[in-house]
């Protein structure tokens, strides 16, 4: 026989149980979509001056400030991984490569950069207008540093700033703001709990 103690126990534990399983499929599926936006803003060209941009940055910065710290970051690890496993990805993938041949190539560096600039964008983006701009500014320049470091390491920094950032300057500011209005809009559209 049962007791109505025990069997209230064991609801409440099973009723946790599902509610974890809840959030752990809900995370799962928004890691899977986020990378999926990742991967579609790697592929995506916009005619821009001086050289064409992808939105990519902009969305794994998106991803840190929509998600928080934790899931924007294993989002973006998601996303390397699929890259890492030799999935194209990436910008001009299987044009320039795929796998770990790519990932260890000139933009290797931005790469691991979007690990760092999704979890600080996740840390410091909540908030007003103001900590969200902060968050898209700070996780560009988090992802140039890293970006640049390595491109560093084979033409020097010299070159990787004139190659490897300054053509990108006017775009990142633009995608920071179109970030910084995305978030904003979503915050504003998406129904209050």
């Amino acid at each position: 026989m049962s007791s109505p103690v025990r069997d209230a126990r064991l609801s409440s534990l099973f009723a946790g149980s599902g509610h974890a399983g809840r959030s752990i499929l809900r995370a799962v599926l928004l890691a899977l979509a986020g990378s999926v936006l990742l991967a579609i803003s790697a592929k995506l060209k916009v005619p821009f001056h001086p050289v064409p941009m992808t939105m990519q940055t902009m969305v794994v910065l998106v991803l840190g400030v929509a998600y928080g710290s934790r899931l924007g970051t294993a989002t973006v690890a998601l996303y390397l991984l699929q890259g890492a496993v030799g999935l194209p990805v990436f910008a001009d993938t299987p044009e320039r490569g795929i796998g770990l041949a790519y990932m260890a190539g000139p933009t290797g560096g931005y790469l691991a950069g979007f690990l760092a600039a999704a979890w600080l964008a996740g840390a410091i983006g909540q908030g007003g207008l103001l900590r969200l701009a902060a968050a898209m500014l700070a996780g560009h320049a988090v992802i140039f540093a890293f970006g640049l470091a390595w491109l560093a390491t084979a033409i020097g920094l010299e070159k990787a700033w004139l190659v490897g950032a300054a053509p990108f300057l006017l775009a990142t500011l633009l995608k920071s703001a179109l970030g910084v209005a995305l978030v904003a809009g979503l915050k504003a559209w998406a129904p209050r709990r």
